[in-house]
């Protein structure tokens, strides 16, 4: 076995392995560790002359491994890595040179030693038996009639009391003797049930003739001579009741749908009315029980009709209306593959799988059925959701009876305002460490509470427990047809990384075209620790599986739009024990600010360690952990051990994090944790968000006249910092793409890698800018020698909404820098295109704005810019105009490479052994992006007129949020303030003063007019004020 050698180092990053092989020095040092791209491959990473060759060992059919290595020489296959390893002793097998030196582990972080007993009992499950079939036939009959007995027979004629009571006392027995002898039509029931239904049954049969008059003579078709149609809805009595009540509701809705369909087309929808710019009719493959069959859907928007058809010109009898369409699934596996969700007649929920030629196809096909369902539906998708987050150890304990102020977020730290007490969040995501409750005992304990709080009944998303950690969504029901692609797991980060106790549990989906994902973990126990909480978080970073699956080269941190990080995170504050009273003094009086200087997460993150981008929003709440229970107002910082007294110093164990695409809308509104909630050790946390969310889009204009347009990456330069000899390439994701494409690219290697492409096209599914605007295109650096990623980011295309942008991003691979990726990058569109501004300014202007303003912002923007303590946070992103009226001076966020100086990376050229300085402090250069050589590909130039003018805006078809309806529209004279920011309470946690922050969204239907890009004044000093944004009026809205 690989694990009990030396040279074998598991599932150590690439980054790692060229740190330890670079402090070996000799030629010849290598190690083995596991692939990251192919399961069950591994890598042979060998150090020669100060670089390191990484070859790939694979396994064949047979299972026996080989080594890819140098052309020419012929494959040995061996049956064990041992064997292997072994016979690459001998020099001239291949590689570049012999392995010589094995690199042996680390000392390793140890194990957790703090006592763990047996997985926790798990809570009985009750499996109620029948009483029924326990008992004999008699036994059974008084057991009924005791049951009668305690049943409101109040509004039950007194015949019909006596006849069910005669049927218990005697009949009863009679059908159970019939059913011992092989005859389940249970007679004397069905004798009971007509009997009960007397009256009903003579109702049925008087009002049935009427009811088939009435169809008949809507129907289209009367063929002369006949006179009544044969009753659809049979007289015999010994039918039962339930299919006769079946029959009469299947003939009252064909005559609702038939009066319908004639009302509507006798308005006539050829007259006069627009047609679908989108050819109504689509040609696909149904796939049922993996039989594929062809199908032809047709959406006719102005009846509101999908059908299904055999042929084109077939029959249109089988349709379904637009409130029985409930949701559409987009394949992640498939582009052109699309999931129709459906309410029948019996209101049933039916599926149905279908595929398309390609996936421009089933983009149009979506495009119109949303058309469709805006035109009749009265509840609009929302384009802005708020999230309620919390996080909670419970200790072991049950919960208190009343969890009100968690889910209300009052407590200490920045609450909500009282006014927004009883308004609902429209998803609540609970994550628990050491909960005692089975997982059907907690989801009602929330849903009660909740319903409490808000009279609804929300919907269980998902639920997944690992031993005592668990995760819980819940969302309104409302909400429940537009979440899909739910995907949970789990990892167990505890002793050996096979006990649960310690470990994370996660939750995926999709709401409409956005995706979340919501992490819930509890980390390593014990002040002393740090190190192995921090190879906790990379454990879990790179073992959970969730998200997208064709997003596999990259790690979770770049897979959903939204991710969110809670939990018992157990990080301390790093001060000795005897600076507990010390501690607990600057608790009472508020100096929170420094012991969060002290605090180990802070710390780590300051240094890159762990959550890499992440934002935290500023701590204004006491340290949540460890009080002694059933009080807040005492800390138990002291434990005695047969060992001696243990202290667990006041820390804020307990956080949540979010890390988000670049130009994203995300607010946070609440931070803090409660105070009446004493059952635990720990304080449970809160923290809710005014998340932005993308639906189906719906273009306003002809596809069939538009020419495509293009995104175009130019003069793109990755600069990584590793010693790997190997050639590079560059993939594009997105789902705005059909598939992933590469750009090939050149460079040489030095001491920082640099690699280029000069230019590359991508060629989006929809042309459209303002879909275009919305999206993200995800960039992976990989090797071609062993098709490992070097590094991933993120580029937003709002940041192109103008005019060509200057982008700087940081490369991270499994939760580390590895460089970082500058560029220009362009929309290419066609010029009859409009694109709209973001929530009222250009993307350009808010670029501009958000790099001048980043010493003043105290909460994370729509633009993911945010403050922990009064510093700018690490976002890995900045943008810079490369056109139009902003200034060309560069302004450059602090953040994105954290070593770039060139003696830094001569004393040492591994980015993970380098002296890193605070982010804090840090400031990059100056970056211009490098010019192309003569030979290098060129786009034509913009056609002649205006070449740099920003695209006119045009208004989206935006929604509103919430149950409580449309709100009226803004006079247009109203100028776009800012919303007031919720002031947070004070409290005895401390004071927290409002600060200025951008704008939120405001929603408008009409067209609105250009704003002239006002000049941005001179570039000052970073602590200085940024400039103010402009206030004017807009102009009144055109109808």
């Amino acid at each position: 076995m690989p694990h009990f050698q030396p040279w074998y180092h598991g599932t150590i990053t690439r980054s790692r392995a060229e740190v330890l092989l670079s402090k070996a020095g000799r030629d010849g040092s290598f190690i083995l560790r596991g692939s990251e791209s192919i399961l069950g491959a591994y890598a042979l990473c060998v150090l020669y002359q100060n670089c390191v060759y990484t070859y790939r060992i694979l396994p064949n059919e047979e299972r026996q491994l080989s080594v890819q290595a140098s052309e020419g020489v012929p494959n040995r296959f061996f049956s064990v890595l041992s064997d292997l390893v072994a016979a690459y002793y001998s020099p001239n097998m291949g590689l570049v040179t012999h392995l010589q030196h094995p690199v042996p582990k680390e000392d390793g972080l140890d194990d957790e030693t703090e006592h763990t007993s047996c997985p926790p009992q798990l809570p009985p499950r009750n499996f109620p038996a029948s009483d029924v079939t326990e008992c004999r036939e008699q036994a059974l009959a008084e057991l009924f009639l005791q049951r009668m007995q305690l049943v409101d027979l109040s509004a039950v004629p007194e015949e019909h009391q006596r006849a069910l009571q005669e049927y218990f006392s005697s009949s009863l027995v009679l059908d159970a003797a019939q059913v011992h002898s092989g005859n389940h039509s249970l007679p004397s029931l069905k004798k009971l049930i007509l009997g009960l239904c007397r009256n009903l049954n003579n109702e049925i049969s008087r009002i049935v003739p009427s009811l088939e008059a009435f169809q008949t003579v809507l129907d289209q078709q009367i063929y002369p001579g006949i006179g009544r149609c044969r009753s659809q809805v049979s007289a015999d009595p010994v039918q039962s009741m339930s299919s006769r009540l079946e029959q009469l509701t299947k003939l009252l809705h064909s005559i609702e749908e038939k009066a319908k369909g004639a009302v509507i087309e006798s308005v006539g929808v050829d007259g006069g009315q627009k047609r679908s710019l989108i050819p109504p009719t689509f040609e696909v493959k149904s796939d049922s029980l993996g039989i594929s069959t062809k199908l032809f859907l047709k959406v006719d928007v102005e009846t509101g009709r999908l059908y299904f058809k055999k042929s084109k010109d077939g029959s249109e009898d089988k349709y379904y209306l637009q409130n029985k369409i409930l949701q559409l699934i987009k394949s992640q596996k498939m582009p052109a593959k699309l999931a129709i969700v459906l309410e029948t007649d019996k209101e049933k929920i039916l599926k149905k799988d279908i595929i398309f030629y390609d996936t421009k196809k089933r983009e149009g096909f979506c495009q119109l059925l949303q058309q469709l369902k805006n035109k009749h539906s009265a509840k609009p998708d929302p384009d802005m959701i708020t999230v309620f987050v919390g996080t909670w150890n419970m200790g072991n304990a049950g919960p208190p009876q009343s969890l009100r102020s968690w889910f209300q977020s009052k407590g200490q730290g920045k609450t909500r305002d009282d006014t927004a007490d009883h308004i609902p969040h429209d998803m609540y995501v609970i994550g628990t460490q050491e909960d005692p409750l089975g997982e059907k005992e907690w989801t009602d304990t929330v849903k009660n509470a909740l319903r409490v709080i808000t009279d609804i009944s929300f919907k269980l998303i998902s639920i997944q427990t690992l031993w005592n950690i668990r995760i819980l969504v819940l969302a309104k029901p409302e909400h429940e047809n537009r979440i899909s692609h739910v995907f949970s797991d789990s990892v167990k980060t505890g002793i050996a990384n096979t006990l649960g106790n310690k470990g994370a549990v996660g939750v995926s989906f999709m709401f409409n075209g956005t995706s979340f994902g919501f992490i819930n973990s509890h980390l390593t126990s014990g002040s002393e620790k740090k190190l192995r909480r921090n190879q906790n978080y990379i454990n879990i970073l790179n073992i959970l599986n969730s998200g997208d699956k064709k997003l596999n080269p990259f790690d979770i941190t770049h897979r959903f739009t939204h991710l969110f990080w809670l939990g018992d995170l157990n990080y301390r504050i790093d001060l000795p024990s005897t600076e507990a009273e010390n501690i607990v003094s600057k608790i009472k009086q508020q100096q929170y600010q420094e012991l969060l200087g002290k605090d180990q997460l802070n710390m780590e993150r300051d240094e890159g360690k762990v959550f890499l981008h992440f934002q935290e929003e500023e701590v204004t709440f006491p340290p949540t952990y460890r009080f002694e229970r059933d009080t807040r107002e005492k800390y138990a910082y002291t434990k005695a051990k047969a060992t001696g007294t243990k202290y667990n110093l006041p820390s804020w164990c307990d956080r949540v994090l979010r890390k988000s695409y670049p130009l994203v809308h995300v607010v946070s509104q609440s931070y803090g944790c409660t105070t009446d909630i004493m059952t635990s050790d720990h304080s449970p946390v809160f923290a809710t968000f005014e998340v932005g969310v993308t639906s189906q889009f719906v273009s306003k204009h002809d596809p069939r006249s538009a020419s495509e347009g293009g995104i175009k990456f130019m003069n793109c330069t990755a600069t990584l910092f590793t010693k790997s000899k190997t050639k590079f390439f560059i993939e594009f994701h997105s789902s705005c793409l059909e598939s992933k494409i590469h750009g090939y690219i050149h460079g040489t290697l030095s001491l920082k890698y640099t690699i280029r492409a000069y230019i590359t096209l991508l060629t989006p599914i929809i042309s459209d800018p303002e879909y275009l605007l919305d999206q993200h295109i995800l960039i992976c650096v990989k090797s071609t020698d062993c098709d490992e990623s070097y590094g991933e980011s993120c580029v937003a295309l709002r940041a192109a909404e103008a005019c060509n942008t200057g982008f700087k991003v940081s490369l991270t691979h499994r939760g580390e820098s590895t460089g970082t990726l500058t560029g220009v990058i362009q929309l290419h569109l066609t010029e009859s295109k409009q694109t709209e501004k973001l929530y009222g300014q250009s993307a350009t202007a808010l670029v501009a704005w958000s790099c001048s303003a980043l010493g003043l912002i105290t909460n994370p923007s729509y633009m993911g810019v945010g403050v922990r303590g009064g510093y700018a946070t690490d976002m890995g992103w900045s943008y810079t105009p490369k056109a139009g009226n902003i200034s060309p001076k560069r302004h450059v966020h602090p953040s994105c490479d954290e070593a770039e100086t060139g003696t830094e990376m001569f004393d040492n050229p591994l980015y993970a052994a380098m002296a890193m300085q605070s982010r804090r402090e840090q400031e990059l250069p100056r970056w211009d992006p490098p010019t192309p050589p003569p030979d290098a590909p060129r786009f034509p130039p913009p056609p002649d007129g205006e070449p740099d003018r920003a695209p006119k805006p045009t208004p989206r078809n935006r929604s509103f949020t919430c149950s409580e309806g449309k709100p009226p529209p803004l006079p247009a004279s109203l100028a776009p303030g800012p919303k007031r920011p919720v002031v947070p309470q004070r409290s005895e946690g401390g004071v927290v003063l409002a600060a200025p922050r951008p704008p939120l969204p405001i929603k408008r239907a009409a067209l609105l007019e250009p704003q002239p890009l006002h000049k941005p004044r001179e570039p000052r000093d970073q602590h200085t004020r940024a400039p103010a944004r402009p206030s004017q009026s807009l102009p009144a809205n055109k109808q």
